[in-house]
């Protein structure tokens, strides 16, 4: 589950982490007025979208004006607001759609001596979080390790001890850091990682972070990402969730009990198991298709449950054929053929289809597909599967 900004910065300062003074606004006068209320010269007014690139993207109806900009009155601030509210952002994260600006964060400005780059992820390899730094902050942490990887600065951590004074001693080091900056980062790494585990996070990113002409660390920006398998650990992020900002049939799906991810593609898949839709996908590509969804319906979905995915596959315009690919464990394939000839009749299935299964139930499964005079093309395995729904487009 992603956030925006000023809510990980919210987080972040109640974690123990310096973050600088803001304000949240969803007008044009409250804007004008953050910018009073912060009291100085400067200020930073900020596009809140679920999305990175903000400061270099534009908007839709404003190609001069970009989602992050400075005001140095209370006019200033207005007029950039109101040009930057109800419009569309487009950053490289968001693709051509873009994303519409709702709400701004207005940040005071700061005195800037150095930008440098802090991030935390869990590392697969060491199986424990890692935080990765580097002295090029502001810029794109996939351009600093393809051009020049030696600057990036990689220092796991244990989940139970976090980050110790010995390690942020040791990284802060590598950053360039003396003096109170370096004893500021003592203090400050440590409380970062510290929040990473407790809050459960799958990511959490500062680009940049700011040492100021005084030594100390701020978070000029925020990204922060939940693991949604450990939100029942968390019932307030609830509140933090703003469903404007995700795919409504990604979230239509996740009430069902549906894992699934919107993709590019024209061949909708329906799928039992994460393992089984990748490779699903993967046979789709090879046989020159694109899939258009990553849909998982789980080991134990219903009737219901599998209805609703037909729908949400049925609803995107892109999607040409659809194929099934079920292989059954605790998964019936007779239920999936029974919410199959459902869906025909509740919610009309009028592009090709492609139906593959194997497992409990199969033989069952199949004699009710052959009685059922629908037009369903049965396939013998998944090479076949694949090869026959690309046919059906004529590829």
């Amino acid at each position: 589950m992603k956030i925006h900004e000023y809510q990980g910065k919210d987080l972040l300062r109640a974690a123990g982490v310096a973050v600088p003074r803001g304000i949240v606004a969803h007008t044009a006068d409250e804007v004008a007025a953050a910018f009073d209320e912060l009291g100085g010269e400067l200020v930073v007014v900020k596009s809140q979208i679920h999305a990175g690139g903000r400061g270099k993207g534009r908007f839709v109806e404003e190609p001069e004006q970009p989602g992050v900009v400075l005001a140095r009155s209370a006019q200033e601030a207005r007029e950039n607001a109101e040009r930057m509210l109800g419009n569309t952002l487009v950053t490289i994260q968001t693709g051509e759609a873009g994303k519409t600006v709702k709400t701004l964060f207005v940040e005071e400005g700061l005195d800037i001596a150095r930008e440098l780059y802090l991030g935390i992820v869990i590392d697969r390899e060491t199986s424990s979080p890692v935080l990765i730094t580097s002295t090029e902050g502001g810029m794109a942490i996939e351009e600093v390790a393809a051009e020049t990887p030696d600057k990036i600065f990689n220092e796991p951590f244990d989940v139970v001890d976090g980050l110790s004074a010995e390690q942020a001693r040791t990284v802060g080091g590598a950053l360039g850091l003396e003096g109170e900056s370096l004893e500021n980062a003592v203090e400050f790494l440590p409380a970062l990682c510290r929040f990473f585990v407790e809050s459960d996070c799958s990511l959490t990113e500062v680009n940049p972070l700011v040492v100021t002409g005084g030594g100390q660390l701020l978070c000029l920006d925020a990204k922060v990402s939940f693991d949604d398998n450990a939100m029942f650990r968390h019932e307030s992020f609830a509140e933090l969730r703003d469903l404007n900002e995700e795919d409504s049939a990604e979230v239509r799906a996740g009430e069902a009990g549906l894992s699934y991810v919107n993709l590019d593609g024209n061949i909708g898949c329906l799928v039992n198991g994460a393992g089984l839709a990748m490779s699903t996908m993967d046979l789709i590509k090879l046989h020159g298709g694109e899939p258009a969804n990553f849909l998982d319906v789980g080991g134990g979905a219903n009737v219901q449950a599998v209805t609703e995915a037909f729908r949400i596959i049925l609803e995107d315009s892109n999607v040409q054929a659809i194929l099934v690919n079920i292989f059954g464990g605790i998964m019936k394939c007779d239920t999936i053929v029974e919410a199959l000839l459902g869906a025909y009749e509740n919610v009309g299935i009028t592009v090709p289809l492609v139906v593959r299964l194997e497992g409990t139930n199969v033989e069952k499964a199949r004699e009710m597909l052959e009685g059922s005079e629908r037009d369903i093309i049965t396939a013998t395995d998944l090479t076949d599967a694949a090869q026959k729904v690309v046919a059906t487009l004529g590829a």
